[in-house]
């Protein structure tokens, strides 16, 4: 498998705190990778120096080969031209309706599509995402699990190569959670993507999961496939995992 993803030797701080201190990981291309830690450990932050919205202070991230701590703004956009986040708490933006907010990427990254090109793209990823015929709809009517799914949809607007998801099952029931795990599942099968997954939920880790890194003391300290982390034989990860029985 081809690596698409690669951190080498990251350091990163704010202030006092030292969040990754000589963090290394790789991610191939079309495999769903999970990472795991302890609150406050920086998975969250490792998703954001892929796109830039933060940096590392020393270290290198590669996205297909290029390091993008050393890109322009014009660089960036590449980038995110190919890689959407989901965000946690889906970042949608309450003054518009459903269709409007799967439609803000495709303006502002595909502004050769016509108004029925952009119409029926955000008719098709609300199809994907299961929730076909809402676009009238505004996000302060929707339930949190609609609203992970429409944030879903608009990440997935652009047809991305790799979808990064930040906490995507915090805070829904049962159901709604094994919606989105199917949903993490569905988007490698129908749009080949690879899925960086960052989550606190073991159970939703364990399905979606072609791999698994541990994040803690500021690298990552193990990684592998599912059933090699649960027999893993690594104090933090045991006692990670033992926490949570």
């Amino acid at each position: 498998m081809k690596t698409l993803i690669e951190y080498q030797d990251v350091y990163k701080a704010f202030g006092k705190k030292k969040i990754f201190e000589g963090l290394d990981l790789e991610i191939q291309q079309g495999e769903t990778l999970t990472i795991i830690g302890g609150s406050g450990s920086g998975k969250s932050v490792l998703l954001k120096c892929l796109i830039g919205l933060l940096y590392p202070d020393a270290g290198a991230v590669l996205f297909d080969g290029n390091d993008v701590t050393q890109m322009n703004e014009k660089g960036l956009r590449g980038v995110r031209k190919r890689v959407s986040m989901v965000f946690q708490s889906s970042a949608l933006f309450d003054s518009l309706n459903v269709g409007e907010n799967i439609a803000y990427p495709l303006r502002e990254n595909m502004r050769d599509l016509s108004e029925d090109e952009i119409r029926e793209r955000v008719a098709k990823k609300l199809e994907l995402v299961n929730l076909p015929g809402i676009e009238a709809m505004k996000p302060s009517d929707l339930s949190g699990g609609m609203r992970k799914r429409v944030g879903l949809a608009r990440a997935i607007a652009t047809d991305p190569e790799v979808i990064l998801w930040d906490e995507p099952t915090t805070g829904l029931d049962p159901i709604s959670t094994r919606i989105i795990d199917e949903l993490i599942i569905s988007m490698k099968k129908t749009l080949g993507a690879t899925s960086v997954v960052v989550t606190h939920d073991m159970d939703s880790a364990f399905r979606v999961s072609d791999r698994m890194a541990m994040l803690a003391r500021r690298k990552i300290v193990e990684s592998g496939t599912v059933s090699q982390m649960q027999s893993s034989k690594n104090p933090d990860v045991r006692a990670f995992f033992d926490a949570r029985k």
